[in-house]
């Protein structure tokens, strides 16, 4: 459990980060320095140890010292941690879902973000557990009194510690990210007053933010890579751009770096898994070497094109009906949460939603692969549809999900998800495909404003 201390790293600092290993700590070797890097290095150890940061180490154990470049210049001190944090005992205090933070700004008008400054140094590392965190550099060698970055737990460390701090505030007004923190009201009066409490809650407890990177009382911010506002949530700018130039993979790396981004924001593209399938069936196997196809180039293209037109995604509105639709194929489900809202009212996607089947799941019949898409879509959107303030609506092509609500007889896998539909009040709305096949429901949805 976090001990919150005295904020002055003489005195000890807000927090003790222990560091748990369950084998022998590694030694490195060290890095050699640009002429730039080594008068940088210099300045940072001269700074650090009139900090109390740091202090001279004899521990029988190093880690690598070196900078990366800032994305608004300068450099950033690392060091590299790796072979420390593969024993380390995890700390398991969850971060938040972003996916479910960015749909919570229903009626917000006015928006803050804070970016707190070297946060990270408020947390002390435990007393007799420095040693861990010992670095070399070509001057010398030193250990950490305070959390630097790059340690395997410092992310869930540092959230339970700002939690902590505004956990009354959670749910209010105010999401909290690490180190960024987004406020949100209705109204300008009712957002000033907010704004107000979190800067002196910080203050109490000397944590400072970054005025340079902080936006105050907008009606559009940026946040965690997507872009923020009365309407919606966009995908950023930069990041539109970035997928846009992104050169073809050529390593098995680069293919897992791609997908990384890509999920992050498949929530914008409809079919997602479908899409992405010829890219994702590279890496399986764990594949060492990539075997780039014309059907993965295809893709790729592909996956970009979306990814550059993706459409604004509405903020959920409680007090509205949701409706799902759902669709089915021989490789995968997919779903799309929408509701009629603005004048005139005109149906508007939320998020979207694909999974690719597995080996069992693709066996199944037409009919039951469709269940399972409902099935999977109310989970994913649970928070939303259970106890929902109307009835939703569930577009299907296929009469099964009428049919196991009432049947008497059942095989155990209907009856395990005729039993989770019982947590939800939903119609059911029956529109047959053409020969059980249809040309991409979640398409056709959207190709006109009103049915």
């Amino acid at each position: 459990m976090p001990i919150w201390l005295s904020p002055s790293v003489k005195r000890g600092r807000l927090n003790y980060h222990l560091i748990q290993v369950n084998a022998t700590l590694p030694r490195s070797h060290v890095y050699p320095l640009s002429q730039e890097d080594t008068v940088a290095m210099e300045t940072y150890i001269t700074e650090s140890l009139g900090q109390g940061y740091i202090r001279p180490s004899i521990s029988p154990v190093s880690s690598s010292f070196f900078f990366v470049k800032k994305k608004e210049g300068g450099l950033r001190p690392c060091i590299d941690y790796r072979g420390l944090n593969a024993i380390t005992v995890g700390f398991s205090y969850p971060l938040p879902l972003i996916a479910t933070a960015v749909e919570s700004f229903h009626g917000a008008r006015f928006f803050t973000r804070l970016d707190l400054r070297s946060a990270y140094n408020l947390v002390r590392i435990r007393e007799e557990g420095e040693w861990k965190t010992a670095f070399s550099t070509t001057s010398g060698h030193y250990e950490y009194l305070i959390m630097p970055y790059g340690l395997k737990n410092a992310p869930a460390v540092f959230q339970s510690f700002v939690d902590e701090i505004l956990r009354d505030l959670h749910g209010q007004g105010v999401v909290v990210y690490i180190d960024d923190i987004l406020i949100y009201s209705t109204t300008r009066a009712a957002h000033a007053s907010l704004v107000r409490k979190v800067l002196g809650r910080l203050l109490e407890h000397e944590l400072y933010v970054k005025a340079e990177k902080c936006v105050f009382s907008k009606q559009a911010v940026s946040f965690l890579g997507y872009r923020i506002s009365t309407s919606g949530v966009v995908m950023e700018c930069d990041r539109i751009i970035a997928v846009r130039n992104w050169p073809t993979p050529t390593t098995v790396k680069e293919v897992q770096r791609f997908l990384g981004f890509a999920n992050y924001y498949r929530r914008f593209i409809r079919g997602f898994g479908q899409v992405a399938a010829p890219i994702t069936s590279l890496l399986k196997g764990g594949a060492a070497r990539l075997r780039w196809s014309a059907e993965a180039d295809r893709a790729f293209s592909r996956l970009k094109e979306l990814f550059t037109n993706a459409p604004l995604l509405a903020h959920p509105d409680p007090s509205l009906a949701f409706i799902v639709e759902v669709d089915a194929s021989e490789a995968g489900v997919e779903a799309v949460l929408s509701q009629r809202s603005g004048t005139p009212p005109k149906l508007r996607p939320c998020p979207f939603f694909s999974r690719k089947l597995g080996p069992a799941e693709r066996n199944y019949d037409v009919g039951d692969r469709e269940l399972l898409a409902v099935v999977r879509a109310l989970k994913v959107w649970r928070h939303w549809l259970e106890g929902a303030k109307h009835p939703f609506l569930i577009w299907t092509d296929h009469r099964n999900l009428e049919y196991i609500r009432a049947a008497r007889r059942l095989n155990p896998r209907q009856a395990r998800w005729a039993m989770f539909f019982t947590r939800f009040q939903f119609t059911i709305s029956y529109r047959p495909g053409s020969q059980n096949t249809k040309a991409d429901a979640l398409s056709r949805l959207y190709d006109t404003e009103e049915r």
